[in-house]
């Protein structure tokens, strides 16, 4: 699907208007084709601020969210990312135009499938998509430099403190199902960033009902 460049015009003053002004942040959603990600039968909605389905009751985040998210890791240029919460892969694939390497975490198999699938087709060469309890995090590459956990907890999991690089960010909400805030911790110092709204994270892996 090609994008007219009106209609992205539009969409990043959309995310200005929702407040998203990092400049990084608002290139990185500029520079990741939303459509490529979304369902292929709700492209028309893909440059629109709103949540859309996934399988398995997930949601691609809306994208002023994922701009938000960036900007409150501040990822930069050389590092290696973990994200836990792959979904549809964008919010991984924008972190990619600033950063040298993503691990993607998604506790759905056919999700991850699908993800890395997009990041193959985009040429993504250096961002990775496995099927993994995102409480555990991913040992095998780490230590991180950032990690962004696009759910909500009660508070950061001890395995995801143990794989940030001395000095490194984590941003996550924390809170219940109805009160959560956007925290971003460093070096022993948490950081309130406002209020926000994401799905708990769940634990362990996905598994789809079994055929009656």
């Amino acid at each position: 699907m090609t994008i007219d460049p009106s209609r992205l015009m539009r969409f990043v003053l959309d995310m200005r208007q929702a407040g998203v002004t990092d400049a990084r942040a608002l290139s990185a959603l500029e520079r990741t084709p939303r459509t490529h990600y979304a369902p292929d039968h709700l492209e028309g909605l893909a440059l629109d601020d709103v949540g859309l389905p996934l399988a398995h009751a997930q949601t691609m985040t809306k994208p002023s969210i994922v701009g938000r998210m960036i900007a409150a890791l501040a990822p930069e240029a050389g590092e290696t990312v973990l994200e836990v919460g792959a979904g549809s892969g964008f919010q991984a694939a924008a972190i990619s135009t600033i950063v040298n390497k993503v691990i993607t975490l998604e506790r759905w198999g056919d999700l991850t499938v699908a993800a890395r699938g997009k990041f193959g087709t985009a040429r993504l060469m250096r961002t990775f998509a496995h099927t993994a309890d995102g409480f555990g995090g991913w040992p095998d590459e780490a230590p991180y430099d950032r990690i962004i956990v696009n759910a909500a907890l009660e508070d950061f999991p001890a395995p995801l403190l143990e794989q940030l690089k001395p000095g490194g960010v984590i941003v996550a909400p924390l809170g219940d199902a109805q009160n959560q805030r956007l925290i971003r911790f460093r070096n022993g110092v948490r950081e309130d960033l406002g209020p926000i709204r994401l799905q708990p994270l769940e634990r362990g892996l996905g598994e789809a009902p079994s055929a009656a």
